[in-house]
């Protein structure tokens, strides 16, 4: 059932709105379709599939020095005038369409299924092009791994999950909580919040931030109980803590399909402080075993907030924009891309490669209060950029980062992890925290702003459950572009318990930062049960010795003369991730927390070391649009 009415635009539009396009299994998903009015023959057609609300306006159509996103119907003005038809549709169980909603596995099938009926409109000239962001991407690579027909090319803003226990619902065998706050938020808008306002208003009457201190939740006692359905399902992925066939699944497991994958154009975007990093990079590596056009964009920004130079308490200057920089805009860079690969319009080749690095800023305090860092746009024809040198920088007893191998004398440092008093998260690679925790780049020091901040006005390096290593001040620029590794040599006097990282730029103390700053630029973590294996959990025995290695996200930061290096070791990062009770019971079931004694080695036989991508700083290639 649908209604099709006229809307104004340059050259004309319609819009048939509602259509109720019938999945394989007899669902059938509300969907808009706009045409240009007076089309002459099929057209390339643009889907985007969202769980958000396809009448909605989507956070990523914001322009620079626009107060809101373009409307649905504005943003597909654009497409039509361009001679594209357009879709939008609701995901399965939300807003306008059937269905019960399992957060991430319809995708496939459901974008599959829309794609093969798109292709058989008289509308469509057989070829259909894919955008979105973040879930929207999600939906993009569910479908692709599908391999439909029609599916010709795919911009994937902030998502598209190569992995989604590595990145995006868990890592290093933690869960990532913004999936918890996720599901409080978005099950206000459930089908159930939807047909009974009691249901949204007890959801929105929670304390969220009081249920944050009373993990794990269980079924009925948890501030989702309201909707069972967002419940189970949370629970359900927060408690499969074992890699396994739950976790290949189409939908959250692109890395599976890599090889088989259509052989189309594909565009990728991320940034630096988003949370999915890892599945872009991922999704760029896999995707380059063959040869297929691909474009790789890594930002400054937080989650799809392209058109910021502010990312927390830094400024990384005026070319951190999306607008201006990479292209004249959001719009016009997909305008450019769908053109050229669905209608064979010529373009100017741009590098397959293109980063923010991060760093080069003044280092003063702005008339906003905040740390003026900087950055500036480099190009490259690969990731990791070729010419990459990886070091070892040794962690030593003495809280020093240094190229010195360790002494064969034994060498550790201990401390003393209490899981009812987790090290709290001040910013990193995060979204959808909201209002509980918040992404980007902040002194890492205690602040009433951030939950669980306890001692206001300390640095987290003074908590007694933090080691912390640093470099001497670099007598030269250093630039870090590429992935990180740490490798532990540890142990534990429990049977589990979790090891994190964090990397971060020291600014030497100044007139406007009297005590320095501390950066931060990426964040790890590891759970000691999947030390052997992912998919094989194990205790912890008794004085066992053994090797982790934390992978936090890649990052490109230029770190200059007199700055320092520092890496922080400790074992949890709440609410990031869910604290490890250290008692070894089931994956979101710990009720018995236990205070672990946790060491690090460091020493000629067990060398615990930060591994860093170093780039000669004079053979970079700066990029911006004029070059």
């Amino acid at each position: 059932m649908s209604e099709s009415q006229s809307l104004p635009s340059a050259s004309g539009q319609t819009l048939s709105r509602d259509i109720a396009i019938a999945m394989r299994d007899g669902v059938h998903l509300a969907t808009d379709v706009y045409l240009p009015a007076h089309a002459k023959g099929p057209l390339p057609v643009i889907l985007e599939r969202t769980p958000y609300g396809k009448h909605k306006p989507s956070r990523s159509e914001l322009l620079a020095g626009q107060s809101a996103p373009m409307a649905r119907a504005e943003l597909a003005r654009h497409f039509t005038d361009a001679g594209y038809a357009i879709v939008f549709q609701d995901c399965r169980g939300r807003y306008g369409s059937q269905g019960e909603f399992t957060k991430y596995l319809s995708e496939g099938p459901d974008g599959f299924d829309t794609i093969e009926w798109i292709a058989k409109q008289d509308w469509c000239n057989g070829k259909v092009g894919m955008m979105g962001l973040s879930y929207a991407a999600h939906t993009q690579m569910a479908a692709a791994c599908l391999n439909p027909p029609a599916l010709a090319c795919m911009i994937l803003d902030s998502g598209g999950f190569s992995n989604a226990f590595t990145c995006g619902i868990r890592q290093g065998g933690a869960f990532e909580l913004k999936q918890a706050t996720w599901a409080w938020n978005h099950a206000k808008e459930s089908r159930k919040a939807e047909q009974d306002p009691s249901i949204r208003a007890a959801l929105e009457a929670e304390n969220i931030f009081a249920w944050f201190k009373a993990m794990p939740w269980s079924n009925g006692q948890s501030p989702i109980r309201w909707d069972p359905d967002y419940e189970d399902y949370l629970l359900e992925q927060w408690r499969h803590g074992t890699f396994d066939a739950y976790w290949q699944k189409i939908g959250i497991y692109a890395e599976g399909s890599y090889d088989t994958l259509p052989l189309m154009p594909v565009a990728l975007m991320s940034s630096w402080y988003d949370a999915y990093v890892k599945t872009t990079l991922d999704n760029f590596a896999g995707l380059s075993r063959a040869q297929r056009p691909l474009q790789l964009i890594m930002g400054p920004w937080t989650h799809g907030d392209r058109t910021k130079r502010v990312m927390g308490d830094v400024d990384f200057g005026p070319q951190a924009l999306f607008e201006g920089h990479v292209a004249k805009d959001w719009l016009a860079y997909r305008l450019t891309w769908f053109n050229h690969h669905l209608k064979h319009e010529p373009i100017t080749e741009d590098p397959r490669v293109r980063l923010f690095l991060m760093g080069g800023g003044s280092g003063t305090r702005s008339k906003d209060g905040k740390l003026d860092h900087g950055g500036q746009w480099i190009a490259g024809s690969d990731w990791p950029l070729p010419g990459t040198i990886f070091e070892d920088w040794y962690m030593a007893p003495n809280g020093r980062l240094t190229q010195d191998k360790p002494a064969p004398s034994a060498a550790a440092l201990s401390f003393s992890f209490n899981p009812r008093h987790p090290v709290p998260t001040l910013g990193g690679a995060l979204t959808s925290g909201q209002p509980v925790f918040v992404g980007g780049a902040f002194d890492q020091r205690e602040d009433a702003r951030f939950f669980g901040c306890t001692d206001i006005g300390l640095p987290l390096s003074a908590r007694r459950d933090v080691l912390s290593f640093e470099t001497e001040p670099l007598s030269e620029d250093l630039a870090l572009i590429g992935p990180i590794q740490i490798e532990l040599w540890v142990t534990s006097d429990q049977a589990d318990t979790d090891f994190t990282a964090k990397l971060m730029d020291i600014y030497p103390p100044s007139a406007d930062w009297p005590l320095g700053f501390a950066m931060n630029l990426t964040d790890g973590i590891f759970r000691c049960r999947y030390r052997k294996s992912f998919a094989k959990p194990e205790p912890i025995q008794s004085g066992e010795i053994f090797k982790i290695v934390i992978e936090p996200f890649a990052t490109a930061n230029l770190f200059k003369t007199g700055h320092r290096i520092r890496l922080d070791i400790s074992s949890s990062n709440f609410p990031k991730y869910d604290v490890n009770p250290n008692s070894y019971e089931p994956e979101g079931e710990g009720r018995l927390p236990r205070v672990a004694i946790n060491t690090v080695f460091m020493d000629a036989e067990h060398p615990s070391r930060l591994i860093l991508p170093v780039q000669i700083v004079s053979d970079l290639k700066p990029w911006n649009m004029k070059t």
